[in-house]
């Protein structure tokens, strides 16, 4: 049986999900509801100096049939008085000792992180999270993202925060940067025990075509806000990468945040080298219960290859992570429909003719089921991409297996295209329809 439990860094949970710090841990009631569901972990909601917040305060892109695949929020940190936050903090970790509760921070001179910090850890904080990442209102004012975008000033507070922390310190990172290596080499200066990622994008999520300004409006008016969920997963998943693969980064145990809403999610982040996980839209939309099928599915999923713990895989998909230069050029792999399967939508015909390479006819027999011009095909995927019956468009693999060339190995050979009509190149002698045939026939 796959034991889910975790030590990050020295701060121990029963398992890796967990609460980020946002609207869902903004009180001892939520987090208690959370850890009575199930969760792990949980990171309050960020204190410093109470804020005012506005209203509202959030927007969102909905795809299609699907709610929220994107989510907006303008909202700040903490509104409520500290002593209040860390009243219900002692309360919580009275009723669950073997919880994590991390306290977020963010303020700005050195004696406030002093106060604060202590502050925290008397209250029975397992462990801190340096909130560098926000990047609405707070940053305006000297912190959050101002500081993550900054990475001599990011290594600076880490410094001032480890000469005072006598709990583990996780640096939570901005991804509003070029490189998010930058900042997080910055953090390994500072001597933090960890690092999170990511924390919003800064965004605006789209426009009240009435009152002319972005969502959430407030009064007429609107900002960017912080974007997450589903949306974002792709792009945190790569800076996970990018830190994970990083020599002089990578010794820090990570905790992955964007976009989890399913077991999938989670062991995706962990096999990209996650060791905890945070989670904030997910339950922001399907409630606190969403985490019994993210503990249930992972535990199948380990279980069905028998790994005992989440160390067992964590980072297991990072050296198949590798640079375009290095990826096998004679790997061939073309498309094939299951006429079984084929509904005759033809949506795989029209995407391969306008979007691809005319790889794929229609039928001239009265039937509805298109077929695939093989030599046409270059593998390109996009067919299976939108056919929408599962498994009805395969990708077969052509080649034998054994022919490898990479374009560094090329590049080394010199033989790779070196002008500008180069018999060499890829799509030389490839079939592409006469820009005639584009016309209608009325035209012609």
């Amino acid at each position: 049986m796959a034991d889910l439990s975790i030590n990050f860094a020295g701060i121990k949970a029963p398992n890796p999900f967990w609460l980020a710090s946002a609207p869902p841990t903004n009180s001892g009631y939520q987090i208690i509801k959370a850890f009575e569901a199930g969760w792990g972990g949980a990171v309050w909601k960020t204190l410093g100096l109470p804020t005012i917040n506005v209203s509202s305060r959030y927007g969102a892109v909905n795809y299609r049939d699907t709610r929220m695949a994107g989510f907006s929020n303008i909202e700040l940190i903490s509104d409520r008085p500290l002593s209040d936050n860390l009243k219900e903090m002692e309360e919580v970790k009275k009723y669950f000792p073997d919880h994590a509760v991390i306290a977020s921070l963010m303020v700005d001179t050195r004696e406030e992180w002093i106060q604060i910090i202590n502050d925290v850890q008397n209250a029975g904080a397992d462990g801190i999270e340096l909130n560098f990442g926000c990047p609405h209102g707070m940053c305006e004012r000297g912190m959050g993202s101002a500081v993550g975008q900054e990475p001599e000033v990011l290594k600076t507070i880490v410094e001032w925060v480890m000469d005072e922390a006598k709990i583990p310190v996780i640096t939570k990172l901005s991804p509003n940067v070029s490189h998010i290596t930058d900042p997080g080499l910055a953090a390994v200066q500072g001597g933090s025990d960890a690092l999170s990622l990511v924390n919003t994008f800064k965004s605006i999520v789209g426009l009240d075509l009435d009152a002319y300004a972005p969502f959430p409006v407030v009064d007429g008016k609107g900002t960017n806000g912080g974007y997450c969920g589903p949306a974002i997963k792709p792009i945190a998943l790569h800076m996970l990468k990018e830190l994970a693969q990083h020599q002089k980064i990578n010794h820090l145990p990570i905790s992955g945040i964007g976009g989890i809403e399913t077991w999938k999610d989670a062991a995706e982040y962990i096999l990209l080298g996650a060791t905890s996980l945070q989670v904030c839209t997910a339950a922001m939309h399907y409630g606190f219960g969403i985490v019994r099928e993210m503990k249930s599915g992972l535990e199948k999923f380990m279980d069905d290859r028998g790994y005992k713990t989440i160390y067992d895989f964590a980072g297991k998909a990072l050296p198949n992570v590798t640079e375009w230069k290095y990826l096998n050029l004679n790997y061939s792999v073309k498309a094939k429909i299951n006429n079984d399967k084929c509904v005759g939508c033809d949506l795989c015909y029209i995407a391969c003719d306008d979007g691809a390479h005319q790889a794929i006819a229609l039928p001239k027999d009265g039937s509805r089921i298109p077929s695939i011009i093989e030599e046409n095909c270059v593998g390109c995927n996009l067919c299976s991409l939108v056919c929408p019956i599962e498994d009805c468009i395969t990708m077969v693999q052509k080649d034998n297996g054994k022919a490898h060339i990479t374009w560094h190995e090329r590049t080394e050979n010199n033989t790779i295209p070196s002008t500008f009509n180069d018999d060499r190149a890829g799509g030389k002698g490839h079939y592409v329809p006469k820009p005639s045939d584009a016309l209608k026939t009325s035209i012609k």
